[in-house]
C-alpha cells in the first residue's frame, strides 16, 4: 500500500521514517506530507514536534488527536510549493486534504508556511 501522503513508497519507507526520526525532513513539502500522514495515524506527538515552537498548540493536542481519529482521511493533493528546498530557510506548500466527516466529504485547503528552526523544517501556520 502506498503512503498516506500520496507517494508511491509504503508508509514504513516514507512518512514513518520522519515520524521516527524527529521530523528531520529535507524539504518543507516532505514535512507537510509527513504531517498529513501524522493526522491519518493520529500521531499527536509528531504533530506537536513538527510545529514551530512559537505557534505550537500544545493545549489543543488532545482535541487535535480526537478530531484526527474521528474523520476518515481520503487523500492529500499538493497543489504548489514555493521555496522550502534543503538550502532555503522558509517555504510554502499549498494543498488540499480530503476527509469524510458527518456523512460527507470535506476538504482542508491551505497555503502553509514553513520555516527552519534549529536547522529543521517546522510548520509555522497559514501563509500570508
Amino acid at each position: 500500500m502506498n503512503c498516506y501522503c500520496g507517494n508511491t513508497k509504503p508508509y514504513n519507507e516514507c512518512c514513518e521514517v520522519f515520524h521516527q526520526n524527529g521530523g528531520k525532513t529535507e524539504t518543507a513539502e516532505q514535512l507537510m506530507r509527513s504531517r498529513y500522514s501524522a493526522f491519518v495515524v493520529a500521531n499527536g506527538d509528531y504533530l506537536m514536534l513538527s510545529h514551530h515552537s512559537s505557534t505550537r498548540p500544545v493545549k489543543e493536542k488532545k482535541a487535535i488527536v480526537a478530531w484526527a481519529k474521528s474523520v476518515n482521511w481520503i487523500k492529500l493533493e499538493v497543489l504548489a510549493t514555493s521555496k522550502g528546498k534543503p538550502t532555503d530557510e522558509k517555504g510554502t506548500v499549498t494543498f488540499n486534504a480530503y476527509f469524510f466527516e458527518n456523512g460527507k466529504v470535506d476538504v482542508i485547503h491551505e497555503k502553509s508556511a514553513f520555516v527552519k528552526e534549529n536547522g529543521d523544517w517546522k510548520y509555522l501556520g497559514l501563509a500570508k
